[in-house]
């Protein structure tokens, strides 16, 4: 533990400022996704649901933005201790990135705006089920992707593997994975009640839900 905390330096606000980023951006936007789900706030602010859901986009993405600011601060202040041979480095920071970026992109390219960005809390609900690339082979393409995405920023930033990233970056996984199992039965509970219901009751393992296909947040 000693040399943890000589490896990673906790007085930096940097530090707490990423970490409260990471915590904060998908709990609000889902506390505001469900309060518009029950109350319509945000539709009759804006008097459309289409209009709301884009004005929520256009939050969630400025919010990622400075949180993505956020950690780079914060790796940058940090200790660093080589990881990978300065030849392999760039490789597999460049092999991370794009391969989660291609993650990403078709997810929102599949969903569109509106089923990326909380549509479904909006009322707005896709036709069909999204079941092509990436959805047929991962079930979280999206979370998957960004997490590696900032696997990849740690490692090319900053020339070297933060101690510090390897922790943020444990911290942005288990969040997204959190994230993900909630999302999955707010989602059911949309799309259809009764197996929303049946998701809260379940006690063997979880029930296969309609997770990304029907809607997708970053």
């Amino acid at each position: 533990m000693d040399t943890l905390y000589a490896l990673v330096d906790t007085s930096k606000s940097s530090l707490i400022l990423s970490i409260a980023a990471i915590a904060f951006n998908p709990t609000a936007w889902n506390i505001v996704a469900r309060n518009e789900y029950r109350n319509k706030t945000i539709t009759r602010l804006f008097g459309s649901p289409r209009v709301g859901c884009y004005f929520l986009a256009l939050c969630i993405f400025g919010a990622g933005m400075l949180r993505d600011h956020l950690f780079q601060q914060a790796l940058q202040e940090q200790p660093r201790i080589p990881m990978l041979p300065e030849l392999y480095r760039p490789i597999v920071a460049a092999s991370l990135f794009l391969t989660g970026q291609l993650f990403v992109v078709t997810s929102t390219w599949q969903l569109g705006v509106t089923g990326t960005f909380l549509g479904d809390y909006f009322g707005i609900l896709m036709d069909h089920r999204v079941e092509g690339f990436p959805f047929n082979v991962l079930r979280d393409p999206m979370y998957v992707g960004s997490t590696m995405c900032f696997a990849a920023t740690a490692l090319w930033w900053v020339l070297s593997l933060h101690v510090n990233s390897s922790y943020l970056h444990g911290v942005i996984a288990s969040k997204l994975v959190r994230l993900g199992r909630y999302d999955d039965m707010q989602v059911a509970i949309i799309v259809c009640p009764s197996m929303g219901s049946a998701a809260k009751h379940a006690q063997t393992g979880p029930i296969r839900l309609p997770p990304w296909r029907w809607s997708g947040t970053l």
